[in-house]
């Protein structure tokens, strides 16, 4: 048993946000089935680079985030196709949907509707900016969350903000948008209560914002870009070492007289200019005194060294790239990389962060064809018949 067996999802969403979200749940063991509009499905399965079979291909970027779903096709545009939606509602506990805000009500398929035929539904809804307010029906990126939610600002050298490198904003409402959900769907289990999650990327990109509002409401300060530094903690950032780069964050007095001996000179403990950890953080002390002594020190071992000789003793861990990481030790042995299967082709793709000692995830089931369902569900949800579906299909519902 996995935590979720039994739990229904109906996925209306697309790209990375909604899928990530919706795939966390599926691999929790909810039955998730993904609804693509035929006319217009998940632009993401054209996203390369492509597994390839044969004649057939599957976009490694959709496989990532749509693992363990069932599939089927359904054009909410069409009257039809919305009683068609209504009828799989009554029988799921949970619909989760990305698009603007107000798509869904102006379909006439938005939550107020829907909760009249399952007043236990939990809907989530994840878009840019949430579901009321000035900004909320502007179309939005992960870069309009990076932007307008103080992140862009803050990351890259000091006087040149740069974007996070990584969908930072889809990520953080994914996230937000599984909890909502699991915490929506306890107490429609408890209650009988379902109700909407109201998840917007620009309000989850301001939460992962550290200290930056504190920062400014409390402390008067805008946060600037660091780079690689740190606004308190000296050493504490991105150091050279013969082969590359390390992360190397030994501030403390414990942390600082570990790595004082294990370079030779423990005598810098007694240095009254450097002895302190107050001290050492100074910026001007910390450039002329401590600086160019690691900088001495790191450039005498590669990577690894440093790594083996010091990592179980102070924080210091290589920078990594994607190659070096797919080689971890430590991701392997919490199997964080799956291998991957379409037909012939293969490839590996990460795992779970989620690890349960009783129920574990299962990350083993592959993502769908498109409408590769629609049998099977049409039939068990509606008792639809092979007749009934290929009418549908002719006439653009299906």
């Amino acid at each position: 048993m996995r935590p979720l067996e039994g739990v229904t999802v109906l996925d209306l969403t697309r790209v990375v946000a909604g899928p990530y979200c919706t795939m966390i749940l599926a691999d929790l063991g909810a039955r998730v089935i993904k609804i693509e509009n035929p006319k217009d499905p998940d632009y993401t399965r054209d996203f390369e680079p492509y597994l390839v079979d044969g004649e057939n291909r599957q976009s490694a970027f959709f496989a990532q985030y749509n693992r363990n779903k069932e599939a089927i096709t359904l054009n909410l545009k069409e009257e039809s196709a919305k009683e068609i939606f209504r009828g799989l509602v009554k029988k799921a506990d949970i619909v989760v949907e990305n698009y603007r805000a107000g798509v869904m009500d102006k379909l006439g398929v938005g939550y107020e509707n829907l909760k009249q035929y399952n007043p236990k539904l939990v809907y989530t809804a994840i878009s840019g900016f949430g579901q009321k307010g000035p900004y909320s029906k502007w179309p939005a990126y992960d870069n309009s969350g990076q932007a307008l939610s103080g992140l862009w600002s803050m990351n890259g050298m000091p006087g040149e903000p740069t974007r996070i490198g990584t969908i930072i904003g889809d990520l953080a409402a994914t996230f937000f948008g599984a909890i909502g959900t699991l915490s929506a769907y306890i107490h429609a289990q408890k209650t009988g209560e379902g109700q909407m999650v109201d998840v917007a990327q620009l309000d989850s990109s301001l939460a992962l914002t550290e200290n930056a509002v504190s920062n400014y409401t409390v402390g008067h300060q805008v946060q600037q870009p660091l780079g690689n530094d740190h606004p308190l903690c000296r050493p504490y950032g991105k150091f050279k070492a013969k082969d590359g780069y390390v992360f190397f964050g030994g501030y403390t007095d414990r942390f600082w007289k570990t790595t004082c001996e294990f370079f030779g000179e423990p005598e810098l403990l007694n240095d009254p200019e450097i002895d302190t950890m107050p001290k050492r953080f100074n910026e001007e002390v910390y450039n002329r005194r401590i600086l160019p002594k690691i900088n001495e020190w790191f450039s005498k071992y590669t990577c690894r060294e440093l790594q083996d000789a010091l990592a179980e003793k102070l924080p210091l861990t290589a920078i990594n790239s994607m190659d070096q990481v797919l080689e971890d030790p430590q991701l392997n042995f919490r199997e964080m990389f799956i291998d991957y299967a379409y037909g012939n082709a293969h490839g590996k793709l990460f795992g779970t962060p989620i690890k349960l000692s009783g129920t574990p995830c299962d990350t083993s089931g592959k993502a769908p064809e498109i409408g590769q369902d629609n049998e099977k569900i049409y039939k068990e949800f509606l008792d639809m018949n092979k007749e009934d579906i290929d009418k549908f299909k002719s006439e653009g519902v299906l």
